[in-house]
């Protein structure tokens, strides 16, 4: 079982020490550091292996969001907003600067644990209450035709493809079954698009899609409908 390295970041030392409590009984996550920042945390991560961060929105010095920024432009560890807050501003400029998940500190500790884990999987993982607010954001904005958006002029069909099904929520395994496909080379497409599309994970990818008006909200994964078009 491969152990998760985490990183707390909190301005709050007994917010700190609560998330830490919470991961001490976890076999799988260990916690390697803490800061109180974004200047502490940005400085300690680059003695300290992470794999992934909790972090928190509103702190002095440097706060999350630009703290998340910063992590996201290189290839470092992967970023959980953590926050008392859901307003649309914070959620969008939070994912819009590369962050993975966005969990809400009221969230039960199991759903923190579990959050870790998926994130760390390079899994994207969204609080209910912000996947609500992402789709009635993104239902007022016209579907438009994949076509018109130039960073997807550059895939092969069969990206486009799985591209359609991973923004619909669907996983590997039944992208591969959809697709008849081998799970391994579903795999390698995936990894073609985070390229491409210039995106860490398949939270992001969602939000490339929105962003350009590719998915009709309010659709499942069984009935999403994303415009044709090459």
């Amino acid at each position: 079982m491969k152990r998760v390295c985490l990183a707390i970041v909190d301005d709050q030392p007994l917010v700190r020490r609560g998330l830490r409590a919470t991961f001490d009984d976890v076999p799988d996550v260990s916690v390697v550091r803490e800061a109180a920042n974004g200047v502490e945390a940005l400085h300690g991560l680059r003695g300290n292996h992470a794999d992934v961060v909790l972090m928190d929105i509103n702190m002095p010095r440097m706060g999350g969001l630009e703290a998340t920024r910063r992590i996201c432009e290189g290839s470092g560890p992967r970023v959980i907003i953590l926050t008392m807050y859901d307003q649309d501003e914070y959620v969008f400029e939070a994912l819009r600067a590369g962050a993975s998940g966005f969990v809400l500190k009221d969230s039960s500790p199991e759903l923190l644990v579990e959050a870790v884990r998926t994130v760390a999987s390079g899994e994207g993982l969204l609080a209910p209450s912000v996947t609500r607010r992402l789709i009635a954001e993104f239902a007022r904005r016209p579907v438009v035709s994949a076509a018109v958006v130039p960073g997807l002029v550059g895939l092969t069909d069969r990206e486009l493809d799985v591209f359609r099904l991973l923004v619909r929520g669907h996983r590997n395994e039944d992208i591969a079954r959809l697709l008849v496909l081998g799970e391994s080379t579903v795999k390698s497409h995936v990894q073609h698009l985070y390229q491409k599309l210039g995106v860490r994970d398949r939270v992001q990818v969602v939000i490339y899609a929105y962003e350009n008006g590719l998915v009709q909200p309010g659709c499942g994964r069984q009935d999403a409908s994303m415009a044709a078009g090459r």
